[in-house]
């Protein structure tokens, strides 16, 4: 599992208290980076499917709307520029059959779960794209924001590694130097 994909997996539950479960494996090499499923409010269940697409580097840190094609994303120089749009997360990992198929062992079928993107920004261009096709974006600032606030005050011991490294980094954070 990936860092980023072990913070927002912290983040949905320890902070969200959500139940998670995380790199489902799918035929064809496929995976579903996170589901979850949030049972705080009596008698409904929301499910989120959420993909991590967390990239700093300079220019394909954004997300975008440019187009998504199968055939740039097999040629070497263009993957990471394929892989930075809203087409590529719907396309590739949110709509293929075998996604699908395995989500619905999950009891996630189309209508009853929210889809998620974890980015680091968007265009603008690519928010509204998001919203049409029923995608929310999460920004990654935006949660280790949240994980570090929902620290500073819980002083629980965390024996999960990503969990406890962001508990005593929030806690440092908020303590004045000497």
């Amino acid at each position: 599992m990936e860092t980023t994909e072990k913070i927002v997996e912290s983040y949905c539950r320890y902070i969200k208290r959500w139940f998670t479960i995380p790199n489902i494996r799918c035929k064809g090499q496929y995976e579903v980076d996170l589901l979850a499923v949030d049972t705080t409010k009596r008698g409904r269940l929301k499910r989120y499917h959420v993909e991590c697409g967390v990239l700093i580097s300079g220019s394909y840190s954004k997300l975008t709307d440019k187009p998504f094609s199968t055939e740039e994303l097999k040629i070497r120089v263009k993957q990471a520029g394929q892989r930075r749009t809203v087409g590529y997360f719907i396309e590739r990992k949110f709509n293929l059959p075998q996604v699908k198929d395995e989500l619905a062992k999950y009891g996630f079928v189309d209508g009853n779960y929210e889809r998620v993107i974890v980015i680091w920004g968007s265009t603008s261009e690519a928010r509204i794209q998001a919203e049409k096709s029923g995608v929310s974006l999460w920004d990654f600032r935006d949660l280790l924001k949240e994980i570090a606030e929902g620290h500073k005050t819980q002083r629980t011991y965390f024996t999960d590694d990503t969990a406890r490294t962001i508990q005593l980094f929030a806690m440092a954070a908020s303590e004045q130097t000497r």
